[in-house]
């Protein structure tokens, strides 16, 4: 029973990382050639392009982890992705012109100089091209009507999106099989939806509930009311306080905490006394928060994050902030309380808000920029501190390299202007 056990075991795990791992059937206690084959290629979803290899004879269980591997064509041990697709199928995702053999098959994406065969790689800048027509790629994503001579590619408008469209395509997130570990703590009266994959040592408090589909690694703690929607991935680490909302295919990388209290004091004489954080964090459909990521909640009301919207790893986000749809925010900017930052809007990293900002609809701010509390921040393309429109930026900046020329040349008409009132005495 424990050698079936464990070689069931191996076999699920193999086919999780696209290898399948087989030993010998010599042994009644083991399950047999064909049954195992069958539930692997169950998990993996598909038969297309997977060869199978069987060690005859009987292998010791500690040598068995080695024994076989899956290959692909050629018999080159590799990890299989079991979404392969042929060029045809990825032109007509994304809408491109395929010139050359459309039935290739292709299993990855790579860059332009590590690509070979069955891989697609992308070129969107013309001082590429050249690299493009050397890659050994088995097909090349191109602009339309551009110069590039690779012998199969397929002509899109936007290279880089449709890279990363059929990236989505070929390399899936993991997806783990439901499971509930025996380690994990549900809270009474919690509703846990279909096909749902809780970790080890997952917390799970009262009253809260997981949508379908979702899944919380390992770890992570999910307070009291608490309601997730459906084919969230929750990673390990997460902390989610009691009483805030994750709507549907939200991914929470690790570390992420949301709903803790925001930094609000009143003062008196003699200390400062807390303001009351009771409110609660919204967080809507799509959204991706990267690790360490903090978003507190709101004093009274709701602290938000719209729906689409990517924010990096290490940002903060203080209370009462509405963030709207589709902002993206790169790491470790810092937001204070009941800042607005309107749909569409790009913030680069390291930039620091003051509180009761409003960023307009479209505006992109540059990394390392400052901006004054009560400011509205107009559409346009702002940087430095204060924050300025990025011509005046550029041009300010010019005027600070030449401080140090500045400076010797007027240390030199000083010297001029004391000669000069020396020889009129």
């Amino acid at each position: 029973m424990y050698l079936q056990k464990l070689m069931n075991e191996i076999i699920m795990r193999a086919a999780d990382f696209h290898l399948l791992y087989f030993g010998s059937t010599g042994h009644d206690s083991l399950p047999s050639y064909a049954k195992a084959r069958q539930k692997a290629l169950r998990r993996l979803g598909s038969t297309e392009n997977v060869n199978v290899c069987r060690q005859s004879g009987w292998i010791p269980v500690r040598h068995l982890l080695n024994a076989v591997v899956l290959s692909g064509p050629g018999s080159k041990a590799t990890f299989m992705s079991a979404t392969a697709k042929r060029i045809s199928e990825l032109a007509t995702h994304v809408g491109g012109h395929v010139v050359g053999d459309s039935s290739v098959l292709i299993k990855r994406v790579a860059g332009l100089d590590s690509a070979g065969e069955g891989e697609i790689a992308y070129v969107e800048d013309e001082k590429f091209f050249e690299a493009a027509n050397e890659s050994k790629a088995s097909c090349v994503i191109t602009p339309e009507g551009a110069n590039v001579k690779a012998p199969c590619r397929i002509e899109v408008k936007k290279p880089k999106l449709a890279f990363a469209l059929i990236a989505e395509i070929l390399h899936p997130p993991k997806k783990r099989e439901p499971e509930i570990h025996p380690s994990a703590v549900i809270g009474k009266d919690s509703q846990i939806g279909g096909n749902v994959f809780i970790g080890a040592f997952v917390c799970i408090g009262e009253h809260s509930t997981v949508g379908s589909g979702t899944q919380i690694r390992a770890g992570a703690k999910i307070g009291d009311n608490v309601k997730i929607g459906s084919d969230c991935v929750i990673h390990p680490n997460v902390f989610l306080e009691d009483g805030v909302s994750v709507g549907d295919r939200v991914i929470l990388h690790a570390g992420v905490v949301i709903g803790t209290d925001g930094f609000g004091y009143v003062r008196d004489e003699h200390s400062h006394h807390k303001f009351p954080q009771i409110g609660t964090v919204v967080i809507e459909d799509d959204v991706e928060l990267g690790a360490n990521t903090c978003v507190d909640r709101a004093a009274l009301g709701r602290t938000r994050i719209g729906r689409g919207t990517k924010i990096d790893n290490l940002v903060h986000v203080g209370h009462n902030c509405d963030i709207g749809e589709r902002v993206v925010i790169a790491a470790q900017t810092g937001i204070s309380g009941s800042v607005t930052i309107e749909d569409d809007c790009i913030i680069g990293g390291q930039v620091g808000f003051g509180d009761h900002i409003r960023v307009q609809s479209g505006a992109v701010i540059g990394s390392k920029a400052g901006i004054l509390p009560g400011k509205i921040v107009r559409p346009g393309v702002w940087w430095g501190i204060p924050i300025q429109p990025l011509d005046e930026f550029k041009r300010l900046n010019a005027h600070v390299q030449r401080l140090p020329q500045m400076r010797e040349e007027l240390k030199e008409l000083k010297h001029r202007l004391a000669k000069l009132e020396g020889d009129s005495k």
